[in-house]
């Protein structure tokens, strides 16, 4: 297997008072003569290359403390992994830990290419794995670089390379010996080895004795050969796409806002007026921070005033750890949804901003609209929140698909229904599970017995659409003509 790790900077590769990270080739060099016989029986029949070609500036070292990433930064790591594509099985990135999280999250974005219903029309189809150290691999001393014996670099460099060799077909980062989805991790600690988590994904792989996979399916990646990145059209595609953000991306003003406990009530509320200035001062997206659920403080009418006339997108996160925003359910938050605002379900607010950057500069090369473009924030592309919009498995009774106003619930009473709003737009004949059999959506009783089937839609995926309302069955190997499973 060829394995390319490239070096982006940060702590694993830092020496000196304060620590700095070195030059990409000195650090090369230092790893081929300190670790190399130990890399070689670690992973036999593997090549690694080192390479030295990815440089931020043409000043220094060329590499950086992640901390000076900017999301241009994003764009040319993932130009470095698109132009050694061919020649590699899979990527190792060593990367600082301070923004490691949002790289995680910008890269599959900037890897693949979507098209207006979240399909992947260029997919990564190779492993790309983050990773670093809270401590510096080598040690300067008057005889040169050492090994630093107390370092958890070396096994969160080893892990990460045994990791690629499970190929999976997406960005993940590894680290104390787990592998985790990149789009869902978190930095979580400053002083400890297990420096991530993943609040809402448990880890796909886990290093110990061996590596064993998780419990967590990994990212599916191409639907077809000719839509994954190793295809001339696909990686041309994906190219065309990092021209056009890159040029733009460091353009885009997406602002966080942290909804904080304050007297609301006021004429002119503190958030309300820290959105309008954000707006004022140009922001191209909004993100703001609410608590629990995504509750924001409705105080006397301001803040859902500034939020419905904003002209940009806003997408609602939770504060919390492990928090999910989902139908402003609670009085504190039921206002947010008629101002426009997206909820940004499961997704961390790490993840959401590196999406709603990436996807406002993408935005105009590929025409997507103000509505496209909130359908693509809140829907699941990369893995980086739950998908809420299709149907990944049978829907149970309880569940419930969501696409901007359109809901497909499934009534443990009255069975699937299709509504907008409060009008229910399809009716099921009964209670039961709506779930593929064969070729075909089909709503199961408890008996077994079919109680509806649709149209025959062989090798599709089930997405719930909002024009027209309808529960659409699409190839997402070919994108033809969709077939209506079920519709108001």
């Amino acid at each position: 297997m060829r394995i390319c790790i490239i070096n982006t900077g940060g702590t694993i590769s830092s020496t000196g008072q304060p620590l700095a990270p070195m030059a990409a080739d000195r650090f090369a060099r230092a790893a081929q003569d300190l670790l190399g016989p130990a890399l070689a029986a670690a992973l036999p029949g593997d090549a690694l290359h080192f390479d030295t070609g990815l440089r931020f500036s043409d000043d220094g070292p060329g590499t950086l403390d992640s901390t000076d990433l900017r999301p241009s930064d994003w764009c040319r790591i993932a130009r470095r992994v698109l132009d050694l594509y061919a020649d590699h099985d899979a990527f190792v990135i060593l990367h600082g830990t301070d923004t490691m999280d949002y790289t995680g999250a910008a890269l599959p974005l900037l890897l693949n290419v979507f098209d207006d219903l979240g399909l992947a029309r260029a997919a990564l189809s190779k492993p790309v794995i983050l990773t670093g150290a809270q401590l510096p691999l080598f040690t300067d001393t008057p005889a040169g670089l050492v090994l630093n014996a107390g370092s958890d670099a070396l096994a969160n460099l080893t892990g990460a390379l045994s990791c690629a060799r499970l190929r999976l077909p997406e960005v993940a980062i590894f680290f104390d010996g787990r592998l985790l989805r990149g789009c869902r991790a978190l930095k979580v600690s400053t002083t400890r080895f297990a420096a991530f988590d993943s609040p809402h994904l448990a880890p796909l792989a886990e290093r110990g004795i061996g590596i064993r996979r998780g419990t967590v399916a990994p990212l599916p990646g191409p639907a077809a050969p000719d839509l994954a990145l190793d295809a001339p059209a696909a990686h041309a595609r994906a190219m065309a796409q990092l021209d056009a953000v890159q040029a733009c991306i460091d353009d885009q003003r997406v602002v966080q806002i942290t909804a904080v406990p304050a007297d609301h009530r006021a004429a002119a509320p503190m958030l309300a007026q820290q959105v309008r200035a954000a707006l004022d001062q140009g922001a191209t997206g909004l993100l703001l921070e609410g608590f629990g659920p995504g509750n924001v403080p409705a105080g006397n009418g301001a803040i859902a005033q500034v939020l419905a006339d904003a002209d940009v997108p806003v997408l609602i996160a939770s504060r919390v750890i492990g928090g999910q925003v989902g139908a402003f359910d609670y009085a504190a938050g039921a206002w947010i949804a008629a101002t426009g605002a997206v909820a940004g379900g499961d997704m961390t607010p790490v993840a959401a901003l590196a999406k709603m950057v990436v996807l406002t500069a993408a935005a105009p090369h590929h025409g997507w609209d103000r509505a496209t473009l909130a359908a693509l924030l809140a829907r699941g592309l990369t893995g980086e929140c739950a998908p809420t919009d299709r149907m990944d498995g049978p829907l149970w009774p309880g569940q419930v698909l969501t696409c901007g106003p359109v809901r497909l619930e499934n009534d443990p009473d009255a069975g699937p229904r299709l509504m907008r709003g409060g009008a229910v737009l399809w009716q099921a004949p009964g209670p039961g599970v709506l779930r593929m059999q064969g070729e075909r959506l089909a709503l199961i009783g408890h008996d077994g017995a079919v109680l509806w089937s649709g149209p025959p839609a062989p090798g599709a995926v089930a997405i719930l659409s909002d024009d027209p309302p309808a529960l659409r069955m699409i190839d997402p190997a070919h994108r033809a003509a969709p077939v209506t499973a079920l519709a108001g």
